[in-house]
């Protein structure tokens, strides 16, 4: 049998899942162990015991100056600026999306400048929007929408371009008018794929986000991770990292969900 029709077993499937991430923890506890047996005061591979300790401190000690908990207070700012960031950029990418898609007088001027728009690196224009919205969590927002929204709606504007011409013909000879169209025929085409857009997206908005946080923030977790950082406080570090992963892997896998329990006729709701 060729290797590409092989499939896992359903009951080693965990298994194969599992082992690169035993393998990876298995290498950093052992390279740990190593450096701290010859310098103790090693800061750069922290133990398990000193990132639980660390975690500890953090997630459930209330800070002396402040009474709060400091990791749950950073996670709450953090999530608070990408939910609002990734909101405002759904609905502006799904507009778009469907002007630039559907209408062709408003895709002739659009499909460029989302082109050229969806090219500009947004951690280039990290000082403008500074100097333009300030140094508070507007700016922060503003990243995340300038960053993402132009990738999702010449995403979406690809996706309304793919809907069968056929569906749109007869919709218009039963009646429909051009906003009766987009409402019934094109807007349930394209949610669906608005959802896994914005899967692909969370990478993108969460390192956006995490490089406004380290320059302009008094607090949230990227600004947290810079915070420590010249104290090379490593067992703050790690912890932090492999917990915006697991909020990240979180949000994925709700926006999975989502897609396949509220649209399960998508092809794409498999994926």
């Amino acid at each position: 049998m060729r290797l590409i029709n092989r499939h896992p077993e359903r009951s080693s499937r965990l298994l194969l899942v599992i082992l690169p991430f035993a393998l990876l923890l298995f290498a950093y506890f052992v390279g740990s162990a190593e450096r701290l047996a010859d310098n103790p005061n090693d800061k750069l591979l922290p133990s398990a015991v000193q990132m639980g300790d660390a975690v500890k401190r953090l997630a459930f000690s209330a800070d002396t100056r402040t009474g709060e908990y400091v990791l749950w207070q950073d996670s709450a700012s953090s999530l608070r600026r990408l939910a609002i960031g990734l909101g405002i950029s759904a609905l502006a990418g799904l507009c778009l999306g469907i002007a630039a898609g559907t209408l062709p007088l408003f895709g002739a001027p659009l499909s460029p400048l989302l082109t050229v728009l969806s090219m500009v690196p947004p951690l280039a224009i990290l000082p403008i929007l500074f100097i333009v919205f300030g140094l508070g969590e507007l700016s922060k927002v503003m990243l995340i929408v300038i960053g993402i929204t132009p990738a999702l709606a010449r995403d979406l504007e690809q996706r309304a371009r793919e809907i069968p011409v056929e569906l749109l013909v007869k919709a218009q000879t039963l009646g429909a008018s051009t906003w009766t169209l987009m409402l019934r025929v094109v807007l349930p085409q394209l949610l669906p794929r608005l959802l896994i857009s914005l899967r692909l997206m969370l990478g993108s908005a969460w390192l956006f986000l995490i490089a406004a946080e380290a320059i302009a923030a008094t607090d949230g977790l990227g600004y947290r991770i810079f915070l420590v950082r010249r104290y090379l406080a490593m067992d703050v570090i790690l912890p932090y990292v492999v917990w915006i992963t697991l909020l990240a892997w979180l949000m994925d896998w709700g926006l999975k969900t989502l897609t396949r329990r509220a649209f399960p006729w998508y092809e794409g709701a498999r994926a």
